[in-house]
């Protein structure tokens, strides 16, 4: 087994040896001794590479254009950005999510790698720093209070458009259902107690427009995203930065990266400003609460086989038990609902960290970064699996259902305008009295004839709006 050989680097704190063939230096080497917190890392979210070598990119192509860089350092930055955009180097990226110094350690861990990389791409040796420093160039004008929450803004928008990919095909799956289950009578129910008929399409046609609201809101949150603070440097005042970067620089990383963000006006006021994290974090929660209540409404129609509602069948994903033989139980709809719960808690620790900034920065960002970019994963993963591994192949019990539609008490609501309120009521009264149904008691007292009643029992005809006078 050969041996591990270092180089050694420095900083403030003093000489630390680093791998010799890492790219990331000394900065990244004291993180990673420091935070063995959650076992995420950076590299577990090429989005957020993604993103901050965009960050980076745009800021040495600014920096360069303003005469700031020297051209050659300059496009080697530039060089080197592109490289990691294409998929180079993120095992380089092994910093903990979790960490203090208000993300200090990420945007240090891209500075070292950049640079690193960089040096080698103008012939020379990893740790050379006098010829592309970390610090001086590829952190040009920059502070870790502007590029770093930047580079997870962006993670956050170019994030949410997977999310959303995943949301439309739940969508389409749930609408898919809706037109193949349209003609199937079932009860409503209220309160868990029956109410009146309907569908199993409609039923499903509502899930799928459920959710199709939350398309438009995660995008309205989304937008607040892209307006960031680069140019600020430390508290926003832009020291160190030339006049003309802070909008330099976000016109290039709109060029680069291809979605549009825009210069905060005020850039004091947006260093500490958690705000959009909080709105896009609650637009996560609310999708979450809303599927959520759909799984739970999934596990009913599907509880049984013989004692429960028995409406819909959940294709079988595992054994239920170890103890009971024969059981299957709804798996897919449990770890969505788990995955909710976690996205709901996300949201908390969201807020609190928000709320926790004093003055002119909140070093709480990193877990607020850890928080969404966790919601995000975990909600496109269950919606993928909820899709494949459940609704796409739930099937109902049509004979089933409309038996229950039958024999429900429920049914006498949809009587109503044919036999009037008194009657109905009488009918319901017996019905629950002696258990039998509303159908054959009101054929027995001769309220309406098989015929009329088969026809005011037609699901077109118990499921919407029709003319009571023919």
């Amino acid at each position: 087994m050969s041996e591990t050989k270092f180089r050694v680097e420095s900083d403030l704190i003093g000489e630390l040896q680093v791998p010799i063939d890492a790219y990331y230096g000394v900065q990244t080497q004291r993180a990673l001794n420091n935070y063995k917190i959650s076992n995420t890392r950076m590299c577990d979210y090429p989005e957020y590479i993604i993103a901050m070598a965009y960050v980076k990119m745009a800021a040495a192509a600014a920096n360069t254009e303003l005469g700031v860089l020297d051209k050659k350092i300059g496009e080697a930055i530039v060089a080197a950005c592109k490289e990691i955009v294409s998929g180079k180097l993120w095992d380089q990226f092994p910093v903990d999510m979790m960490q203090g110094g208000a993300g200090t350690s990420v945007n240090m861990n891209a500075n070292e790698v950049i640079a690193n990389r960089a040096l080698e791409l103008m012939g020379h040796k990893k740790g050379e720093y006098q010829f592309c420093s970390p610090n001086d160039h590829v952190n040009c004008a920059q502070s870790t209070n502007d590029a770093y929450p930047t580079a997870f803004r962006y993670t956050f928008v170019r994030m949410n458009k997977h999310v959303e990919a995943s949301l439309r095909e739940l969508i389409a799956s749930f609408r898919a259902k809706g037109e193949e289950f349209k003609d199937v009578l079932k009860m409503g129910r209220t309160q868990l107690q029956d109410a009146v008929p309907m569908t199993s399409g409609q039923e499903f046609n509502a899930f799928a427009n459920n959710l199709e609201e939350e398309l438009a809101n995660l995008e309205r949150n989304a937008v607040l995203l892209k307006e960031i603070n680069m140019g600020g440097t430390a508290i926003g005042t832009g020291l160190n930065a030339v006049p003309g970067f802070a909008e330099l620089c976000t016109q290039r990383l709109s060029e680069f990266s291809g979605d549009t963000f825009e210069k905060a006006p005020d850039l004091v006021e947006a260093t500490p400003d958690t705000g959009a994290y909080v709105s896009y974090s609650a637009a996560l929660k609310r999708l979450a609460v809303k599927l959520s209540k759909i799984c739970n409404d999934l596990r009913l129609m599907a509880s049984g086989p013989r004692c429960g509602l028995h409406e819909i069948n959940l294709p079988a994903m595992a054994p239920g038990s170890s103890i009971m033989p024969g059981k299957v139980n709804p798996v897919i709809p449990e770890v969505t609902n788990q995955v909710c719960f976690k996205v709901i808690g996300n949201d908390t620790a969201v807020c609190f960290a928000a709320e926790a900034g004093q003055l002119q920065l909140n070093v709480m960002e990193p877990v607020i970064a850890e928080c969404i970019l966790e919601s995000q994963t975990w909600l496109m993963n269950a919606m993928n699996t909820l899709r494949t591994k459940c609704v796409d192949g739930i099937t109902v019990n049509a004979e089933h259902c409309y038996n229950m539609v039958l024999n429900s008490i429920g049914i006498v609501t949809a009587l109503n305008p044919y036999i009037g309120y008194k009657a109905s009521t009488k009918v319901a009264k017996e019905a629950l009295e002696t258990g039998r149904s509303v159908y054959d008691l009101v054929l027995e007292k001769g309220l309406m004839t098989r015929e009329k009643l088969d026809e005011a029992l037609d699901p077109k005809a118990m499921t919407a709006s029709h003319d009571l006078l023919k």
